[in-house]
């Protein structure tokens, strides 16, 4: 359909396709980034909301990644594995517990954090600012 002159520019079946394949390709950058650290994006996902925050409880990790919680103390097992979080009792409730990164945790975030957005950056210049601004228009057109 590329160069076609009715091809996805007016084919809302096209457009759906191409928004698809993109974010495919996204996804698939994003677990070659994450691979040095042998991280899924769904732990990485988790590792970054415990390390925003300064104690999360596996319920509002469950939340923030819009999973169950059981799957959320399966995430926070791994993490905990890995050295990459611990749990500590919640100073609000001594029944609970809490997740905080551990300072290696911290390191593989920030590291994380560097090799994404260098990755980003790599796959957004191939636009012209210009078009790189529109495409953040109408991508925010359609989230919203």
């Amino acid at each position: 359909m590329a160069g076609h002159p009715t091809g996805a520019d007016d084919d809302p079946a096209a457009l759906g396709e191409l928004l698809v394949r993109a974010a495919r390709t996204q996804r698939r950058r994003w677990r070659d980034v994450l691979a040095p650290w042998d991280l899924s994006p769904h732990h990485a996902r988790a590792l970054r909301v415990v390390g925003d925050r300064d104690g999360v409880r596996l319920s509002d990790l469950a939340e923030a990644l819009h999973i169950a919680p059981r799957s959320a103390t399966e995430v926070a097992d791994a993490l905990q594995a890995r050295g990459l979080v611990e749990r500590t009792p919640d100073p609000t409730d001594r029944r609970a517990v809490v997740l905080r990164a551990t300072g290696e945790g911290r390191r593989v975030q920030a590291e994380v954090d560097a090799a994404r957005a260098a990755d980003t950056r790599d796959l957004f210049a191939r636009l012209a600012p210009a078009d790189r601004a529109e495409l953040a228009r109408l991508l925010r057109a359609l989230a919203g």
